[in-house]
């Protein structure tokens, strides 16, 4: 039974394994978190032969504790905010505000590096299928979900291969389907569930992004 995975290149592989209704359609379009969901959306994009792009979401972390999310911010200025650790943590509206002008940004640096000229993807009338590397507090995929939701896609998927079993139950409510290979009913961190967990970096999303655009394109 598995416990943990290899890295999220054996996460993604396995995820697509899950997902197979979804080849081989022009409806189909996979969209990966960065920077961690990229390469997890990569394999699941590869073996679906589908379209892959990234959602541009940011985590708004605690100060001093970066890895905790208060809450997250998405393109078209979505906000989602983790009531329970603002009021557990006392928070003030004014570092809220702070920290979101800062990933802003870095939202607009990413945008740039990733995307360069090229318009955003279509989403309107799409299947789309959402991936990260796992949801921890869900304040970055629920952003995501809610700029989405905006376009009107025909359907959306939220793929990943680990997150809290409540936090599935919750998104089941949000989304037309939720895909998750791990379900723990204690997540802690994401990282607990991969042997390697290191960084991806901003040359290896724009790495496999044009890897999977060149595949897209000779199978067409």
């Amino acid at each position: 039974m598995l416990q943990k995975f290899r890295n999220r290149t054996e996460a993604g592989k396995l995820l697509a394994g899950q997902l197979t209704d979804y080849a081989n359609r022009s409806d189909v379009l996979v969209l990966g978190l960065p920077r961690g969901g990229v390469p997890v959306a990569y394999e699941v994009a590869k073996e679906l032969n589908a379209p892959l792009d990234v959602c541009l979401v940011r985590k708004l972390g605690v100060p001093g504790h970066k890895e905790l999310a208060m809450g997250a911010i998405a393109a078209g200025g979505v906000r989602v905010i983790n009531e329970n650790v603002i009021d557990w943590l006392r928070i003030s509206p004014e570092t809220i505000n702070e920290v979101a002008a800062m990933e802003i940004r870095e939202l607009d640096r990413r945008s740039h590096i990733y995307r360069g000229n090229r318009p955003l993807p279509k989403v309107k009338n799409h299947t789309i299928i959402l991936v990260d590397d796992g949801i921890a507090t869900g304040a970055t995929i629920r952003a995501a979900i809610s700029t989405l939701k905006k376009q009107k896609p025909r359907k959306l998927v939220v793929a990943v291969p680990v997150a809290g079993v409540s936090t599935c139950e919750e998104l089941e409510a949000e989304v037309d389907e939720v895909v998750c290979i791990l379900k723990p009913e204690d997540l802690y961190a994401i990282g607990l569930w991969y042997e390697d967990f290191q960084q991806t970096t901003d040359a290896e999303v724009c790495e496999l992004l044009t890897r999977q655009k060149l595949l897209v394109a000779n199978n067409s």
